[in-house]
């Protein structure tokens, strides 16, 4: 059915499927939340420091 070289390529398309099948797992299920996620807390940490250094200015 394959030759040898036929069976290396088609072991490697394999490999190469898989290991992009889980990167992509990996990706969307924790870098992107953690990414996400750590620049919204940053953003509401900015805007409570403006806010903060607001009310002190005003006071």
């Amino acid at each position: 059915m394959f030759e040898f070289d036929q069976y290396l390529g088609f072991l490697a398309f394999l490999t190469i499927l898989t290991i992009g099948f889980w990167l992509m797992i990996f990706l969307l299920t924790f870098v992107i939340p953690y990414w996400v996620f750590g620049s919204a807390m940053e953003r509401l940490k900015e805007i409570r420091e403006e806010k903060k250094a607001e009310r002190e200015a005003n006071s």
